[in-house]
């Protein structure tokens, strides 16, 4: 009953800030007062005691009540703090202004006539006294990072023998406080409940100070947050425990504990919604990187040095958390961030013959963009295991339109990955099946999964994932030249790319589909070239489809010829005539003799290109073996425990994202062997180059691409909603009668400019040399079996057969205004959405992102 009265009592006040005829006077503290003293409100009530049309009415008809409350909920907190908030009373009582501050905040940040309120003094308690120097944004952070160290609040107070009195908030040391054990601190303190769901609303209060960023239109974003730059400076003497805090509860967490079946059923996990706002809070503070684009020394106020961080001059100075990361060297520590982000990664993964008994995280969107901050601040390229947990992530999301932020997040960060050699030379490691995915079984390394899952996308992912397209080649472009036996079912893949990218009519479709077939025939050139011992399954497979090749070679240049290639589209299924037919099973080799077929059931199967509205589907086929003509889908053997990728369930909330941006902006080309820069200089051009340098990392599309009577395409504005795909890749709905339909039309020049830049010297080098010999092996052994083949092309060789190997080219990231933006809104956008309890943001009018419903 006294709870009820409580909560009227809550309640009339709130009225009464927007019923009064006058603002009500900054000195009635027996009315300010009711707001955070004498009940215990939980947040949720303050959410639903508060509605949202009442915070505006209070802020556009009596501003000057709800900036008094403001001040006068700040000042409640600092005068806790110089108390050292020991009683339960003024415990409580801060809470009450958190949770309040909480709800009333994004409001204020919406409105831009409030801009610069927080950022002004706090007046003084005395009209004629000055106003203090600090504005009220610096007193309520220094106050909620000071309330964050509060032993016996959020902190288990350090019991000191002798006569000492208790350590007063205002001078604690906070490196003896730190939360967890890790990088930097050697204790693990004791769990407390309480003391965890204290912090959590303290954190979720400083995220909802950052949050400002979210009522900023995208092009605006980039501007200092000064939330953010006061928080990681060195203004603020917490900087670093709060930091080494916010990681080591991270990375220590185990969701699964000891492991008794449905312990989460029977426990609340305080610790759960803990580490979810630590890791928010972490990304957002490493996104706020204003000094990336100016070189500066290390910073020394505030900067307390740890024994886990080196001093580096290079490293960014003015945001202290981008400075702590990046100074993380000890491999004690980085293997202690590693293991913990690839336990939370995989603990979806975690199988279980009882189900639900397992807890389920649903952070793993925050802890990709916490590791794609790692690996750019923080460079290392010994992650494979955490490569499994993000294909799988890949694979899942892949059909399901509102985690399309997932894929491209994932997408960047092996991109990033990419760039180092010592990655690709780890994906020779050979994989054991250990995760569930719907993929086919295979015998071999993580290569393999690698092309296998990038396969899976591309065949059967949704049309939004299109403009990945690109970047997941250059992926693999990228870690060719170090993959030294790959499976048989990654060789077909490849060549199933191959095939349907290589369609006439794909490839006149739009003016860069081109360059899709450029990135598959640099990487067949690069394993030929660099790895052709070892890869026996790769070369049988591009023997076998050789006729892909020779199709490649003859594309019709000639106007007519171009105009039956895009007739066809209006047939609704395309089969490239030119790849060839197959007879009981196997294909023809130069009308003579056939070329025994693989005994994989994928190995067998040739594509078809499906056109629907808008995307270009890749089916796996095979041929009946009776009957030539006649087709039947494989059914291929998924891994155990796997299920195929739903889509988005009706009435699911996304955010929308910014245009990705082009492969040539993300990526700079670099010699993989740098000392040999000279011979890199004097060496012929990368045969992978067309023209325009567009998708594949050079400059701009323009006029390379696209000769006289071929109108350029033109690059979409940074700052557009990812709404409408890229051209470059996706196939306009043959339905639709928009303008794009009619403006592109392929010329003879256009296809003359790039078709005779195809690299395709060493693939038909190696043809020439190798397929009669196939022929005589098939001939004068009466092969049905492609195993003695293998063997013959396992030794074999091609020394001095083949072109002069051209130089290994690497498209490493390369951190841009367009992809800092595309970042910064999918991160908000997550947050937003996982924050529904309480719903902070819900019912504001965010301009960062907007918010569709799948």
């Amino acid at each position: 009953m006294g709870n009820a009265d409580t909560k009227l009592n809550f309640r009339k006040a709130i009225v009464q800030l927007t019923s009064k005829s006058q603002p009500i006077d900054a000195s009635d503290d027996a009315f300010w007062e009711q707001f955070w003293c004498e009940h215990s409100t939980t947040v949720q009530d303050v959410f639903a005691l508060i509605p949202s049309n009442e915070v505006r009415k209070v802020r556009d008809v009596m501003p000057t009540n709800l900036a008094t409350l403001c001040y006068k909920a700040t000042e409640r907190l600092v005068r806790a703090v110089d108390n050292s908030c020991r009683t339960q009373g003024e415990q409580q009582t801060v809470l009450n202004c958190v949770r309040l501050l909480n709800r009333v905040l994004p409001y204020i940040f919406e409105d831009a006539q409030w801009k610069d309120f927080f950022w002004s003094s706090l007046p003084a308690g005395n009209e004629k006294e000055e106003p203090t120097a600090a504005p009220l944004a610096q007193s309520l952070l220094n106050a909620i990072c000071d309330l964050l160290f509060c032993p016996d609040f959020t902190v288990v107070g350090l019991r000191k023998s002798g006569p000492e009195k208790a350590e007063e908030l205002n001078s604690i040391d906070s490196c003896e406080y730190i939360w967890e054990a890790g990088v930097g601190f050697a204790q693990s303190p004791p769990r407390n409940g309480h003391m965890d769901a204290r912090r959590t609303e303290l954190l979720k209060l400083l995220l909802t100070c950052f949050s400002e960023t979210m009522y900023r239109v995208p092009n605006m974003s980039d501007e200092p947050n000064k939330w953010i730059v006061h928080f990681t400076s060195a203004d603020n003497r917490h900087a670093l425990p709060l930091f080494t805090s916010l990681l080591n509860t991270v990375c220590a967490y185990d969701p699964v504990g000891i492991g008794v079946p449905y312990n989460h059923l029977l426990f609340t996990d305080t610790l759960e919604p803990l580490v979810e706002v630590c890791l928010q809070i972490l990304i957002v503070t490493l996104d706020h990187d204003i000094t990336s684009n100016t070189s500066s020394n290390s910073p020394t106020g505030g900067a307390q040095s740890a024994q886990s961080y080196s001093h580096d001059d290079t490293t960014i100075a003015d945001n202290l958390f981008i400075n702590y990361l990046s100074r993380i060297h000890r491999d004690d520590d980085f293997q202690f961030i590693l293991r913990g982000i690839t336990r939370l990664l995989n603990n979806p993964l975690v199988q279980s013959y009882l189900p639900n008994s397992t807890k389920r995280l649903h952070c793993h969107q925050e802890l990709l963009v916490f590791f794609w901050k790692i690996c750019d601040y923080n460079k290392s390229s010994d992650v494979l295991d955490i490569l499994v947990p993000i294909l799988y992530h890949l694979n899942d999301s892949r059909a399901d339109q509102s985690r399309v932020g997932l894929m491209h997040i994932g997408v960047f960060i092996l991109l990033l990955l990419s760039g180092e050699r010592n990655f690709g030379v780890r994906l020779n490691k050979p994989y054991t099946a250990t995760v569930p995915m719907d993929i086919p079984v295979f015998t071999g390394t993580h290569a393999d999964l690698l092309i296998t899952v990038f396969h899976k996308i591309i065949a059967t992912g949704h049309q939004r994932l299109q403009p990945l397209f690109d970047c997941l080649l250059t992926i693999l472009v990228n870690v060719s030249p170090y993959l030294k036996t790959l499976s048989m079912v990654a060789s077909i893949k490849l060549l199933h790319l191959l095939e349907a990218f290589s369609t006439p009519w794909f490839l006149y479709s739009a003016p860069s589909n081109h360059h899709l077939v450029f990135f598959l025939l640099e990487i067949f050139n690069n394993i030929i070239q660099y790895q052709f011992d070892g890869n026996s399954n790769l070369v049988y497979t591009i023997i076998r489809k050789r006729q892909v090749f020779h199709a490649l070679a003859n594309l019709p240049t000639d106007a007519a010829g171009i105009a039956r290639c895009m007739s066809n589209r209006k047939g609704g299924k395309l089969n490239n005539s030119s790849h060839g037919s197959r007879s009981s099973g196997r294909e023809q080799l130069q009308n003579k003799e056939v070329l025994p077929s693989t005994s994989h059931a994928e190995d067998d199967s040739e594509e078809d290109i499906t056109v629907r509205t808008g995307q270009i589907q890749i089916q796996d086929r095979h041929s009946d073996e009776e009957e030539s003509d006649s087709r039947s889908e494989i059914i291929e053997e998924s891994m155990e425990g796997s299920h195929p990728a739903l889509p988005a369930e009706p009435g699911t909330l996304k955010v929308t994202l910014l245009e990705t941006p082009d492969i040539a902006q993300m990526t700079e080309r670099e010699s993989a062997h740098p000392s040999s820069a000279d011979a890199l200089a004097a060496a012929t051009p990368s045969p992978v180059e067309p023209n325009a340098k567009s998708a594949i990392g050079g400059d701009g599309v323009k006029s390379g691409s696209s000769p006289k009577g071929s109108p350029s395409k033109e690059q979409p504005s940074p700052i557009k909603r990812a709404v409408a795909q890229r051209g470059s890749i996706r196939v306009t709905p043959t339905g639709t009668h928009g303008s794009q339909a009619k403006v592109w039309q392929p010329s003879p020049e256009w296809v003359q400019s790039w078709r005779s830049k195809l690299p395709l010297q060493t693939i038909m080098r190696l043809l020439q040399v190798l397929v009669p010999q196939v022929e005589k092996i098939c001939i004068d052994k009466g092969l049905t079996d492609e195993s003695e083949i293998l063997k013959f092309l396992q030794h074999g060789t091609l020394v001095g057969l083949l072109p002069v190997p051209h130089p290994i080219l690497i498209r490493k990231y390369q951190a841009n205004s367009g992809t800092t933006a595309w970042f910064r809104t999918y991160m908000w956008g997550v947050i937003y959405l996982r924050n529904v309890d309480p719903a902070i943001w819900y019912d504001t009018e965010v301009k960062l992102f907007e918010i569709q419903r799948v």
